[in-house]
């Protein structure tokens, strides 16, 4: 879905300081953050938690999307999760009670894309073919991996989301 009288990201150009390499994450971060804003604007927030057919809400991937890229951009780093991330994944879909919730929520994923798009561009070329351990198990990755995998697994919540949205927007 292209924003508004818009190319989508990728079709735009190159990124400013951003390695070659990972243009193409950048541009599906930003697309995602487009997308994302586009779709939840005015978003009623009674609908916010609802699961229609049981599928997850529409909250639940907001939360998701931004929990997924400071995980995997942790990981990425050479990091493990810490306390307070852990406790945010298991707060994932668990129903807030918050006066403008959605904006707050978007806004805190639109903040996730942005520290996610600084640490694309101070990565190092050579570093992307780097070993990185996932989970506490240490399953194999690479920094490539686990940027790649970022993008296309928040490209995914968002099609989901789009999907829930229209759902949710068509039974009022």
């Amino acid at each position: 879905m292209a924003t508004t009288n818009k190319l989508e990201v990728w079709l735009r150009g190159p990124l400013p300081a951003m390695p070659a390499l990972l243009q193409p994450v950048a541009h599906a971060l930003l697309q995602a953050r487009e997308e994302v804003n586009e779709l939840l604007k005015d978003f009623p927030e009674e609908m916010f938690w609802e699961k229609p057919a049981g599928v997850a809400s529409v909250g639940f991937h907001l939360q998701h999307l931004q929990g997924v890229l400071d995980r995997l951009f942790t990981y990425a780093r050479g990091q493990m999760l810490t306390e307070v991330q852990l406790t945010a994944l298991k707060a994932e879909g668990v129903p807030l009670e918050q006066e403008n919730l959605v904006q707050t929520l978007v806004e805190a994923f639109n903040k996730q894309v942005d520290v996610a798009l600084e640490q694309l561009r101070n990565t190092e070329e050579d570093q992307l073919k780097e070993t990185r351990g996932v989970g506490r198990a240490q399953l194999p990755s690479t920094v490539l991996g686990l940027f790649v995998h970022a993008a296309e697994h928040s490209q995914r919540h968002v099609g989901q989301m789009l999907v829930t949205v229209r759902v949710l927007l068509h039974k009022q």
